[in-house]
């Protein structure tokens, strides 16, 4: 358990490797890539879903060209991403969504790579080994491990247990996994045992900092609503 995000991020390398979880702007550990931002290291390589949006969530180092080079499934919505890319000064390595999560799934088990047939026969596949079971061409695919993850729960207790809430569960266990070490901002901080064995998503086994950040500061991403019945 540490005092602050700043503490949290404080011994994280430039050039470091960062899993970091959240779909969209749903469960993004910001408070974490804020404290890392004003911390400062640099040619950052992650693995997201995505890269946030212009000046938001990973978007934030994106902005001050802290990030070299990124993984993740989509790239929409970020201007200065497609402008960093376009010019040369962003790597990038676009992975089908599925495989991306059984990708940090699998660095997370221990399991170095697995064979899969999804991008078999496009961009995807240039250079890399396809074998065939059956009637099937297969992918093989890495495990992905990085040195850290950044996440976000719900609830969390002091020794690293965490819910996440809905739709905020999608990469944040599968990016705590693949972390060699993890760092979680909570937004409810509980004694342990507070959490019922049962309602567990993530073991505390595989988070070894934990930060209690509250709830405040959360972004909708895009808001849609209609007209009342009756209006």
């Amino acid at each position: 358990m540490l005092e602050s995000c700043a503490a949290a991020v404080a011994d994280i390398p430039s050039g470091a490797s960062l899993a970091v979880g959240g779909f969209g702007l749903n469960g993004i550990p910001h408070n974490l890539i804020h404290a890392l931002l004003e911390q400062g290291a640099t040619d950052l390589v992650t693995v997201s879903n995505n890269c946030g949006v212009d000046g938001w969530g990973l978007g934030v180092l994106l902005d001050h060209k802290r990030i070299a080079r990124t993984t993740g499934s989509y790239v929409g919505e970020n201007r200065e991403f497609e402008r960093q890319f376009l010019n040369g000064e962003l790597e990038v390595e676009l992975v089908p969504q599925g495989t991306l999560a059984e990708r940090l799934r699998a660095g997370g088990c221990g399991i170095p790579a697995f064979y899969t047939p999804a991008g078999v026969g496009t961009l995807v596949a240039e250079g890399k080994e396809v074998r065939r079971f059956g009637e099937r061409d297969y992918l093989l695919e890495r495990g992905i491990i990085c040195d850290f993850a950044l996440v976000r729960a719900s609830i969390g207790d002091r020794q690293g247990n965490l819910v996440f809430h809905k739709a905020t569960r999608n990469f944040n266990p599968l990016c705590a996994m693949a972390g060699r070490v993890t760092i979680a901002e909570v937004e409810e901080l509980v004694e342990p045992g507070g959490i019922p064995p049962e309602d567990v998503h993530l073991p505390g086994i595989f988070v070894q900092r934990v930060v209690h950040v509250g709830s405040e500061g959360k972004r909708i991403e895009r808001v849609t609503t209609r007209k009342a019945e009756g209006a």
